[in-house]
């Protein structure tokens, strides 16, 4: 079942956020994700969330999700990302395909 990684990230150094660009969104692929929002108009139709910059990935399931997650090559791009930015993450599975 497909899997969707969704993330809300608010930039704080932008030079730095975009050398995580550069080395993260390779990795993505790498591990056979498929980038399907990045950044783009936001708007918010109800309750007070306040999204910064909205990122959705799908993979092929939660175990492969994961497994870019945890990444050794990931886990170079995070460490960039975690000194430029903060986020909330979460992986939700799709549903199942007809």
């Amino acid at each position: 079942m497909s899997a969707y990684v969704i993330i809300d990230v608010d930039v704080k150094d932008q030079a730095r956020y975009s050398q995580y660009m550069k080395k993260g969104a390779p990795t993505i692929f790498a591990h056979g994700g498929e980038p399907l929002v990045r950044g783009g108009k936001t708007e918010v139709w109800e309750g007070h969330w306040n999204p910064k910059r909205m990122i959705v990935l799908k993979f092929k399931s939660i175990d492969e999700a994961r497994q870019w997650y945890e990444s050794s090559d990931y886990n170079e791009a995070k460490k960039i990302r975690l000194k430029a930015a903060s986020a909330n993450i979460i992986c939700v599975e799709g549903i199942e395909e007809i």
